[in-house]
């Protein structure tokens, strides 16, 4: 494929392929009857309400700054992320519920050939939109994709094992294994849930800025090494798409404030040249003055 979406057409694709998948595995389910399918079908409905949350919170995280939120609202993004999650225990729930019914009261499955074919049908479809989207989460550093992806492709695999315990149903005969694929199905996206759940309560606690990034930005400061400068309290954060570095410049003493200023600004554009989407604050120190801190000299 050729270069990767924008994120909100990733994610109006991501809607448009869920309302495809529920379809698929819906009929899957009317034409067979197995409480396996029918778990496969309720978390592709979570794709959709999740993708369309995440669209909204999209848009709202694309809000210029204000005096409210001086630093933007980038931050949004990881309550889709969360809320993403928070639906997909809610789906766990309902799956375990509705395979304990059919433990009591097993009922003979029909149809299988139909339903296996669709439900592979649905997971071509969530595989390649999953692949798309995780390139576009690399390439916008967007939470909101890499939890879609991460989801769809959850859902793929879990489409995998219901094909395949299934097909074991229909060789052996087994009816209990239908409900049994299915709470193994709640399981495995309950898992997935936490780990999205996870990833915003660390964004929301404003965390370092990736390792990677990180040594990007130690790369570009040692760029000015020839200057007789030095930089020290170097303070990192991260929210959504964007990325915040905090850090001292001491300069020579008898240097005027225009010179200073000046370097500064050179190193600003450099850093925020070299790490897309960063936004730089740098404050002017003499090199014979300590500023006090209290937040760690390095994140």
């Amino acid at each position: 494929m050729g270069a990767p979406l924008g994120v909100e057409a990733l994610l109006r694709l991501s809607v448009v392929a869920a309302l495809a998948t529920i379809g698929l595995k819906t009929w899957a389910w009317g034409v067979t009857g197995s409480v396996g399918l029918l778990s496969d079908a309720m978390e592709s409905l979570v794709n959709l309400v999740s993708a369309l949350f995440a669209l909204l919170m999209v848009n709202i995280a694309r809000r210029p700054a204000d005096e409210d939120h001086p630093s933007g609202h980038t931050k949004a993004e990881y309550f889709s992320s969360g809320f993403e999650g928070m639906l997909i225990a809610a789906a766990a729930v309902s799956i375990v519920w509705a395979a304990v019914q059919r433990f009591a009261h097993p009922q003979p499955l029909e149809s299988l050939g139909w339903g296996l074919t669709l439900s592979i049908a649905s997971s071509a479809i969530n595989g390649l939109l999953a692949w798309q989207m995780m390139a576009g989460a690399r390439k916008h550093r967007s939470i909101v994709l890499e939890a879609d992806a991460r989801h769809l492709m959850t859902d793929v695999w879990t489409s995998a094992g219901v094909v395949a315990g299934l097909l074991l149903v229909q060789l052996t005969g087994w009816l209990w294994l239908d409900p049994l694929l299915a709470i193994g199905v709640a399981l495995n996206i309950l898992r997935e849930g936490g780990h999205l759940a996870w990833r915003s309560i660390e964004g929301l606690m404003d965390s370092a800025v990736e390792p990677e990034i990180r040594e990007q930005i130690d790369g570009t400061l040692a760029q000015f090494a020839p200057h007789p400068i030095r930089f020290d309290h170097v303070v990192t954060r991260r929210a959504g798409q964007r990325r915040f570095i905090d850090l001292h410049m001491h300069v020579p003493a008898d240097w005027t404030l225009g010179r200073a200023a000046a370097l500064r600004a050179d190193v600003e554009q450099a850093l925020m040249h070299d790490v897309p989407g960063l936004r730089a604050s740098i404050q002017l120190l003499p090199t014979n003055v300590e500023a006090q801190s209290t937040q760690a000299t390095a994140t």
